[in-house]
């Protein structure tokens, strides 16, 4: 560093000690205009929203041994948990009794847990932060930038945005104007606030460096190379205009530390959660039961779509909402309620927005066609699991043109997969190995034709146009994709 700062000090020197002559032969700058000539000043940002953000610590109640070592250094706790999804190991000096007393026995402290950001939402002391901050406290503390601190009550929180809503008492506090994340400009400036190490109404900028980065399942995260770090989590990210845009959650790292990326939760979608937060305590989401993919190039061209968009049905929940909709596998659905599905990402979000008992209706690609289907929406719950199927009988055991050898399916391999029709692959050679498909999967569909046993897979195979590409709908496990099995050459 002395030596980069001694090189700066050199250059400035040298000019002023450059003869006049010189001087006066150089050429005058050229004049820039101040658009481009202007930097920001965030001087001014930073005084207007930096009361209203806040340092967040949490606690939590162990079992200590007198004289063992409980002052664990916060921000590592927070490394730990954020970037490794586990509490650093406590570190405790054995027990040294003093002559003539008695060792005591283990008594229950509350310890430092880790620290975060936050930022108040409302001025009788709502506060906003990421649900990661707050998970498995004890009780959280809150101290504003006055150095006044409180105990806070957690009101709610919900892992799938890592949003979460904690409440202080309080009343005429400072707080922040929320803004638009949909307006957002990549490029435009931005500000972090928050306490990176513990560092309280720590500052820093950068640019947006992109919108909608799928990170996350129910929301597209907003990228900037504002620095970011453990303790910075739940703090705000703050527009030229002093509106709150996003909250600051993960960040892109080999190391731990930054490392030029980082990624903040939407406004938006954070105000919807924190709604649901402070109305009931949780969040309610839709769920349809189907699990998706996305549409390549490849697959999009062979199912005669115009260009790759929508989400790839690869499994259907039996008696699920889909499935009593009439959604089948290898479905490409491309509205929901009259929204386009661009990117199997935005079909999780716009369902998980709707409220569950909604009759909602949604447009599919199946077999060259447009259909409208009509379901009704259910609350978000785990998805049901497929266990096992039974041995497949070894029927119709020669290898067809493809590399397939193939077998029917018993009534009840149907019945657990609630398919109505496939069959088993027993062994996979040639253009069929080559497209990633083996034994133990399950042929659903050769291009447009469903395939009900073995005999007639093998009949529609043997029709194949050998030189060119066969669309095959797959199930493996639980989740159906399709493979193109290309000739050889191809």
């Amino acid at each position: 560093m002395q030596q980069k700062i001694s090189a700066v000090l050199f250059g400035a020197a040298s000019l002023l000690w450059m003869p006049a002559a010189v001087q006066a032969a150089t050429p005058a700058p050229a004049v820039v205009s101040p658009s481009v000539a202007a930097l920001p000043d965030f001087a001014d940002l930073v005084e207007r929203t930096g009361g209203a953000v806040v340092n967040i610590r949490t606690t939590e109640k162990a079992k200590v041994t007198q004289g063992g070592n409980v002052g664990e250094d916060e921000e590592m706790q927070e490394f730990f948990r954020r970037f490794f999804g586990v509490p650093m190991p406590r570190q405790q000096q054995p027990d040294r009794p003093q002559h003539g007393k008695k060792p005591q026995p283990d008594e229950e402290e509350e310890v430092p847990r880790g620290v975060g950001s936050g930022f108040i939402i409302s001025p009788d002391g709502y506060v906003m932060t990421n649900a990661h901050v707050v998970e498995g406290a004890d009780e959280v503390y809150v101290t504003l930038t006055d150095k006044r601190e409180f105990k806070a009550k957690i009101i709610g929180s919900d892992k799938r945005t890592d949003v979460a809503l904690v409440k202080i008492e309080g009343s005429n506090l400072p707080r922040l104007t929320m803004g638009d994340s949909n307006k957002i400009r990549v490029g435009e400036w931005v500000i972090a606030i928050g306490s990176p190490f513990g560092l309280d109404n720590t500052v820093t900028a950068g640019i947006v460096s992109a919108k909608a980065r799928d990170t996350g399942e129910y929301l597209p995260l907003i990228q900037t190379d504002v620095a970011v770090n453990p303790g910075n989590s739940g703090g705000p990210l703050i527009n030229m205009r002093g509106e709150v845009i996003g909250i600051n959650s993960q960040i892109y790292s080999r190391s731990g530390g930054y490392m030029g990326i980082s990624f903040a939760v939407p406004i938006d979608e954070a105000m919807r959660v924190a709604d649901q937060l402070r109305t009931t305590g949780k969040v309610t989401r839709g769920r349809i039961g189907v699990q998706i993919g996305e549409v390549t190039k490849d697959v999009a061209e062979s199912l005669g779509l115009t260009r790759a968009q929508g989400a790839l049905v690869q499994r259907v929940e039996q008696d699920g909402p889909a499935a009593k909709g009439g959604i089948q596998a290898g479905d490409v659905i491309l509205k929901f309620n009259g929204v386009t599905i661009d990117r199997a990402s935005d079909l999780p979000r716009v369902v998980g927005g709707t409220k569950p008992g909604t009759r909602s209706t949604m447009t599919v690609w199946r077999k060259g066609a447009m259909r409208e289907l009509t379901l009704t929406i259910a609350e978000l719950e785990p998805e049901k699991t497929i266990g096992k199927t039974d041995k497949k009988p070894k029927a119709e055991q020669s290898v067809n043109a493809i590399g397939l050898a193939v077998s029917d399916l018993t009534a009840a391999q149907l019945k657990e997969l609630n398919i109505e029709g496939g069959v088993g692959v027993d062994t996979a050679d040639g253009a069929a190995a080559r497209a990633g498909i083996r034994a133990g999967d399950i042929v659903l569909r050769v291009n447009n034709t469903d395939i009900k046993d073995a005999r007639q897979f093998n009949a529609v195979v043997a029709k194949l146009d050998t030189k060119k590409p066969a669309l095959l709908l797959v199930r493996r496990g639980d989740a159906s994709q399709f493979l193109i099995v290309k000739p050889h050459g191809q």
